[in-house]
């Protein structure tokens, strides 16, 4: 299982930005996919979540903000960022969860000028 992260990049605040995780030897239809960041010096915090069923929940930090989505015929799923603030600033990690195991992507840096 491999995972590759995308679509970051410097915004100014208000901006918006997305974010692709594109898998191989998976079935992204079949998974649970969450989309992680982690700032300087502070812990990885998940802030948004995609179950098998579709299911999606967020962080409170960006619930309105933020939208999960998932293409299962281009196995990829989104995380469209919008209304960007500096706080938003930090490294965004998916995550897949398969058979009890997890697999990260490399990490894509977002950073959001005031």
């Amino acid at each position: 299982v491999q995972l590759q992260a995308s679509g970051g990049g410097l915004v100014q605040a208000g901006g918006s930005l997305r974010l692709s995780c594109e898998g191989s030897g998976v079935t992204f239809s079949t998974t649970s996919v969450g989309w992680y960041r982690q700032a300087p010096g502070k812990r990885r915090e998940l802030v948004a979540h995609i179950d098998r069923h579709g299911t999606t929940n967020y962080d409170a930090s960006v619930e309105g903000r933020f939208a999960i989505s998932r293409d299962s015929a281009k196995n990829t799923v989104y995380l469209q960022m919008n209304s960007l603030r500096p706080e938003d600033t930090a490294v965004y990690y998916c995550k897949l969860i398969s058979l009890g195991n997890n697999y990260w992507g490399q990490g894509t840096l977002v950073t959001v000028s005031s």
